[in-house]
């Protein structure tokens, strides 16, 4: 189980499309081809079949849209502060990938949080750096890596607590025997997938509907953090009572935001379902 609770915590999730771009230079295709056929291709290229028509894109060959988190903040004077992130910030405003992306690594460089996912390690990690590579983009402070573990904080050091992916710790080794975080959580009495999945998310980018995404990804993180706080009370980071109390910290929070974010609404009511099932 992970070692430590910082006082700046991030549970993040992202979300992304195979990217058109990509696939009209990977594959020859003209700059006419409509998108949706050029994503067609792709999946075709990466393997696609009759049953499995859409398979898993390596991360290089897709596009950034969306990233949540939820931030928790440790005050000095012992109080918490919740803050549910996302970006792009005016979804209805076409965002270029190169600001979402830039916009996360500098903030991560700056501010240095405890980073928090869902096998983030093989794949939200893992795009932010491909992606931000091929883009051209510069974050030192992101990926700086101090010369001994202890000096200092490193986000591409495996077993360290600078990056969580949850998924390492609720399964040791992978393979059929390994949850998926909607598994996971919703074993857990926590909302996973609800009227989204993950394979939706290209036709949601092609219709424009991008708060749709966006709203899609938020109840994502949310979702990474009360995991987060389940297996922090299990490996014993909180007790009982405290955990109880964390809990409740994130729903008035998750209240408060659902005054301008209806789709929260859904959240707490599906979290209330499931919590009474007794899970």
């Amino acid at each position: 189980m992970f070692k430590t609770i910082n006082k700046l915590v991030w549970a993040f999730d992202a979300e992304w499309i195979p990217d058109p771009r990509a696939g009209r230079i990977l594959y020859h295709l003209s700059a006419e081809t409509p998108d949706a056929e050029v994503m067609q291709e792709m999946w075709k290229q990466g393997g696609g079949k009759e049953e499995d028509p859409r398979p898993y894109l390596k991360t290089i060959q897709c596009r950034m849209v969306s990233i949540a988190a939820v931030q928790r903040l440790a005050l000095p004077d012992g109080r918490v502060s919740l803050t549910l992130l996302s970006l792009p910030r005016e979804p209805r405003v076409n965002h270029e990938e190169t600001e979402i992306i830039q916009r996360f690594l500098t903030a991560i460089g700056d501010r240095q949080p405890q980073l928090v996912g869902y096998n983030s390690v093989a794949a939200d990690l893992r795009i932010l750096t491909q992606r931000g590579i091929c883009l051209g983009l510069r974050a030192p402070k992101f990926a700086h890596r101090p010369a001994k573990p202890w000096e200092g904080v490193d986000y591409f050091a495996r077993g360290g607590d600078w990056h969580i992916d949850l998924k390492d710790y609720a399964t040791p080794g992978w393979g059929q025997g390994s949850p998926s975080l909607h598994e996971l959580a919703v074993l857990s009495g926590i909302p996973g997938k609800m009227d989204v999945a993950g394979q939706e998310v290209p036709q949601m980018w092609l219709d424009g509907r991008l708060e749709e995404i966006i709203a899609y990804n938020e109840r994502d993180a949310l979702t990474t953090y009360l995991v987060w706080l389940r297996m922090a009370h299990f490996g014993g980071h909180f007790t009982t009572m405290e955990y109880e109390f964390e809990q409740k910290r994130l729903r008035e929070m998750i209240t408060s935001e659902a005054e301008k974010k209806p789709h929260l609404l859904e959240y707490l009511i599906e979290w209330d379902r499931l919590s009474a099932m007794g899970a």
